[in-house]
């Protein structure tokens, strides 16, 4: 296993629409582990494929230690409410808005076993399960945000 580079802002990787996984390859499931190496030495919610420079729907989330989900070829199938917070990414370093997601959301997707499921997130996860399956779509989340913040607003707060 080993830490990926993290592709950053301006990198035309970030804004291409990302190739389904038609088979589990274990070059796929390496990547999941690097994923999840990476993911941790960067201290992050959320990693997406095209965020280390692979083009395939593929994101990792873990809001909370030892819960990491997998998500290949994620699809978002229901949402309801809407939340206001602030946002960052791992591909944006040191940069924050204020965005309007979902408060709640279910999204379907396959497993590094092949095996179809569900995750319903609330809050702080279904922030991270938008952001992430955005990026699978050329979708970076300043694109989204109401309002980019200033460094004196994210040092006051």
């Amino acid at each position: 296993m080993a830490v990926l580079n993290i592709v950053k802002d301006g990198d035309e990787t970030l804004r291409k629409v990302c190739r389904p996984v038609t088979e589990i390859t274990p070059r796929i499931l390496r990547l999941l582990d690097d994923m999840k190496d990476t993911l941790h030495k960067a201290n992050g919610v959320g990693l997406a494929a095209p965020q280390v420079g692979v083009l395939r729907r593929i994101a990792i989330v873990e809001c909370e230690p030892g819960e990491l989900i997998e998500l290949i070829n994620p699809e978002i199938i229901e949402q309801s409410g809407e939340q206001e917070e602030v946002e960052g990414c791992l591909s944006v370093p040191e940069r924050w808005g204020i965005t309007h997601r979902p408060a709640k959301v279910k999204v379907k997707a396959t497993d590094r076993h092949g095996n179809t499921f569900t995750v319903e997130g609330e809050g702080l996860l279904a922030r991270a399960l938008c952001h992430e399956t955005d990026h699978l779509d050329g979708i970076i989340f300043y694109d989204k945000a109401v309002r980019m913040l200033s460094k004196e607003e994210i040092e006051n707060d």
